[in-house]
Order: C-alpha cells, then structure tokens, then sequence
C-alpha cells in the first residue's frame, strides 16, 4: 500500500460536495482527526481535510512545520491582502499552478477538545489553512488557479535531477485525474 492510498483523487465525488460542521466532539470526530494526522505526517504534506480521507465533516489537518494540528469547523472570520503563489493538492498529484489567496486570515474553530481557537495566520499558514477550508466547501485549487500558470512536475529529484515543469492546460489535466477516476470505479466493480 502506498502513502497516498488513504487520499482520495480527483473525480471522487465527495470532494466536490459541502462538509457538515460537526456538532460535537464526539469519537468519530476524533477518529477523523487522527487519521488525517497519521495520513498528512506519513505522506508530509502541508495540509488534508476530512472530504479527502472520504468523510463529510468539517476537519482539517495542517503542518507547517511546527508539527501537526487539527481544526474542526475551521471559518475565516477576517482576511486582508492577496498574493499569487504556486500551490498543489494531495488529490491532484503532481499538478501546480499559482491561486491567489489572501496574505492574512484570522481562523476560527474548535481544537480536539473542543475547544475554542482563534488562529492570525500570514504567509504560508494562511495559504494552507484557506486551500484546506476550500476543501470543506468543496472547492479545489484548480477552481481558483491561474490557468495559464498550471504545471505538472516530471521526473523525480534523486533519480532524474530536477523535476521540470510541464505546462498544460486544465481542460488537459481534469480529463486525465477524470480518466484515472473512471478506471478506478471500473477496477472496483
């Protein structure tokens, strides 16, 4: 089994659809968040939410470094700026391209205990968090990417060199997550 194995891809329908808020914190609540810390550490991504380990509440994982945190029932509850900078998703392996997101967003949700947070993130952390809230709408960075910048990255750094940008277009680049889709409905029939 592969690290992403657990991460559903695009084309699966419940990344397209809105997750529930969780109305407690109950065990099926924590069960999700520690799933989606064991998923996001094991594959070293950024962020995960809940709709990409298949279930519809409102949980995000995120790390940024500083180890990995939960937010369930995460809103932006203020934002400010906008910058453009490259971003690629965990359901859209190896698919980039630049999303404008707001440079500064205050977060608010309950932690695992249930309790209230209030995160001011900049920079990198608000680029994350905003990109896993988007996931709980439903919304997925192809959806606000800049058409024109979006890449695959080709190759692989140990083996190769530098991987190298492959520009196309995401007509091209849904048609193929959407073909992989289709063949793996096929395989499970």
């Amino acid at each position: 089994m592969s690290d992403n194995d657990e991460i559903l891809r695009y084309g699966h329908s419940i990344l397209r659809r809105k997750a529930a808020p969780a109305s407690k914190i109950d065990s099926d609540v924590t069960d999700i968040a520690d799933r989606l810390t064991t998923c996001l550490e094991r594959v070293g991504g950024l962020g995960l939410a809940a709709p990409q380990i298949g279930s519809g509440l409102c949980v995000i994982a995120y790390d940024i470094g500083e180890g990995c945190d939960i937010i369930i029932n995460p809103r932006i509850e203020e934002s400010d700026g906008l910058e453009a900078s490259v971003e690629g998703c965990l359901s859209l392996p190896r698919l980039y391209g630049d999303v404008p997101r707001a440079e500064r967003v205050i977060v608010k949700g309950l932690n695992r205990r249930g309790r209230p947070v209030t995160i001011e993130a900049q920079d990198l952390l608000a680029r994350v968090l905003q990109h896993e809230i988007d996931h709980l709408d439903g919304i997925l960075f192809v959806d606000r990417v800049a058409p024109e910048t979006l890449h695959w990255l080709v190759g692989d750094a140990e083996q190769e060199g530098e991987p190298q940008r492959v520009y196309t277009t995401l007509e091209d680049a849904l048609k193929l997550f959407e073909a992989r889709a289709a063949s793996r409905r096929r395989l499970a029939e």
